[in-house]
């Protein structure tokens, strides 16, 4: 394998690992020689995923994780550090969405609002300070932020979701100039509609079908599609590429 996209050996943390298209991108780094930690507010499916994964024969540990609460991203970094011994790569995948009913902004409860920054955006600061000093340590690292193509359609009724994923695209512009100086690269990805197993459960045939309509490739998205684009900046293929947003939408949305 060339080695500027070998993954082996490359300790990784997915955060919302264990359900949707976190759980693909866990089982495909996995597959390319990464050793995983997928980590999800739901335990029993992180935990699922990992061990579906060590019976493979590959290196997965699940965690149970809070993304928006500190003490709990603390602690996943320092279970990665003691099963994997480093932290190379963040993958920052969890966020609040596919439970969000689509509504007008005006019906949206405020709680509600503050749910998602919190977990969006508060949950990728976060995590990202806490793997930080082992990536400083190594003077190496790479953050991959999911952000939403939905950025750049403007897409309506989930306005708290859409704001929130316009502000990572920020986040990571920012960060990137932050963390520059210790080899630390931070890019992100705006997904199309994908029909993930979460995804799905919370789409009618008909918002799907409409998704795929104007795609310049005309067929649903599916979590493998993304798959690639992680995995180039997660790679050494990347480390000169920082502060940058990549589209995977089927050509939906060009910039």
């Amino acid at each position: 394998m060339n080695q500027r996209f070998d993954l082996t050996g490359r300790s990784v943390i997915v955060t919302g690992g264990g359900k949707g298209i976190g759980k693909v991108y866990s089982q495909e780094l996995a597959k390319a020689g990464a050793r995983v930690v997928a980590a999800d507010i739901d335990g029993a499916a992180a935990t699922a995923v990992a061990e579906g994964l060590t019976a493979q024969g590959l290196q997965a540990l699940g965690l149970v994780v809070d993304i928006s609460s500190e003490e709990s991203t603390r602690a996943m970094a320092q279970a990665a550090l003691d099963r994997f011994g480093a932290i190379d790569v963040l993958v920052n995948n969890a966020s609040l969405m596919s439970v969000l009913a689509r509504r007008s902004w005006l019906e949206i409860p405020v709680e509600e609002w503050d749910a998602v920054m919190a977990v969006n955006l508060r949950g990728m600061f976060l995590s990202c300070r806490a793997v930080f000093s082992a990536m400083q340590a190594k003077k190496y690292g790479k953050i991959v932020n999911i952000s939403s193509s939905r950025v750049w359609e403007g897409n309506p009724n989930r306005l708290h979701y859409t704001t929130s994923k316009a502000g990572v695209i920020g986040f990571t512009r920012a960060l990137a100039r932050e963390v520059g100086e210790h080899g630390i690269t931070v890019n992100a990805v705006t997904p199309g509609m994908t029909q993930s197993e979460t995804q799905v459960a919370s789409s009618s045939g008909n918002y799907l079908a409409a998704r795929v309509a104007g795609r310049a490739i005309e067929r649903v998205q599916v979590p493998d599609d993304l798959v690639g684009a992680v995995m180039f900046l997660s790679a050494a293929a990347s480390d000169f590429m920082t502060g940058q947003t990549i589209n995977v939408d089927g050509g939906k949305a060009m910039h």
